[in-house]
């Protein structure tokens, strides 16, 4: 009878949970900092702080600094979002982040960053209010990224760079048949890098981060021990940057997302024995243009769009009630402001737009998405 009751608690969780993810791409942030988040993610090619050594270690190599350069900020998502037009009562998250630089001689740059690249989660009271019942769900995710890693400046025209990755995840999920608590697992992966610089107008940068590979989620329950392992992603990118004047800079960026590598199909550990969760996320790729101007020796602007489409289909959305990572388009703006000799604040707002998918099976399932995302950061180089 225990058996029965938990394959059915699994049945019925597939068709109403998955994994908490609210970033803007997918599951994965533009950006790290107010910079890159200004420039709408399109900083692979130019990067501009020390935050480079997670997305782009190579960058390390060209930071405006002599010896030492420090950038911390933290970012305020809210994601509005519903499920059959049911709002979730969860709309604001905090995402701390960090970066430092130091530069020992001409050549090598060391550096090291810690940020949170996806995560968030959900909280509906009902996702479901044709049926009997309360059918809540309540999900939490976070991932947290610390990047140890360097950038050498192998000639005038070429960095090369790469990073470990030292990955933390939590996860927890809760709905009418189970709840399965807070949980963490640690993992690893590396980040590789390259700047190339034909002549003084364009820049060329390309990175590749590996699929981090995470220990197993364990939950210990009433009903038994259920498991599951939760991968992030390989990411490449590449970036081309154009100076056609001082102080105006142009950077356009590619970007593909192996979300099918990691979240297509993942194995469901139950009491009653294995199941496969079919989230069938897609690949994304990703468009980014982000131009800055400096409009003065104290202060520059920036603006960007970012575009990709939602990796989550009408074929997936009976699957993906929990997870409603479909935003598509993106508009950001961006300042930096010099406030002492070695002192700069950065600010940058970014707006996803609404964005909808219904499911194409004939439930009438529909999930929404729109976020608004503010960053803040403080710069310290000398």
């Amino acid at each position: 009878m225990q058996k029965l009751y938990c394959r059915l608690s699994v049945v019925m969780t597939l068709g109403m949970i998955s994994v908490p993810s609210f970033a803007t791409n997918g599951d994965q942030m533009l950006g790290v900092t107010a910079m890159q988040w200004g420039m709408a993610g399109a900083h692979t090619a130019a990067p501009q702080d020390a935050a480079t050594v997670l997305t782009n270690p190579a960058g390390l190599a060209d930071l405006s600094m002599q010896e030492f350069r420090a950038d911390f900020g933290f970012g305020i998502l809210n994601p509005p979002r519903k499920v059959n037009n049911q709002d979730s009562d969860s709309d604001y998250y905090l995402m701390p982040a960090g970066a430092l630089a130091y530069r020992p001689n001409e050549k090598l740059t060391l550096g090291m960053g810690m940020a949170g690249l996806s995560g968030m989660g959900v909280d509906f009271p009902d996702t479901a209010p044709a049926m009997a019942g309360n059918q809540a769900i309540v999900t939490t995710k976070q991932f947290y990224k610390i990047a140890p890693g360097f950038g050498y400046q192998v000639n005038d025209k070429l960095a090369l760079g790469a990073a470990l990755n030292i990955d933390y995840q939590s996860l927890a999920l809760a709905n009418p048949m189970f709840q399965l608590p807070q949980n963490q697992v640690y993992g690893f992966g590396a980040t590789f890098g390259l700047t190339y610089k034909p002549n003084p107008r364009f820049t060329i940068g390309a990175s590749y981060t590996t699929k981090q590979e995470m220990d197993e989620f364990k939950w210990n329950t009433l009903a038994g021990t259920y498991g599951m392992t939760m991968d992030a992603p390989p990411i490449f990118s590449v970036g081309l940057a154009f100076k056609p004047m001082p102080g105006l800079l142009i950077e356009a960026d590619i970007k593909h997302i192996a979300f099918s590598d990691v979240l297509d199909k993942v194995a469901f550990k139950t009491p009653a024995g294995t199941t496969q969760m079919n989230f069938g996320w897609s690949d994304q790729t990703v468009f980014a243009i982000g131009v800055q101007k400096q409009l003065n020796p104290k202060t520059a602007i920036r603006a960007g769009f970012n575009y990709g489409e939602s990796p989550i289909g009408p074929e997936d959305v009976d699957n993906n009630i929990g997870s409603l990572a479909i935003t598509e388009a993106h508009l950001t703006l961006g300042l930096t402001r010099q406030l002492g000799q070695r002192l700069f604040t950065s600010v940058s707002y970014a707006h996803a737009f609404h964005n909808e998918v219904t499911s194409n099976s004939g439930s009438g399932n529909k999930i929404e998405l729109e976020q608004n995302v503010l960053n803040l950061q403080m710069s310290y180089r000398f």
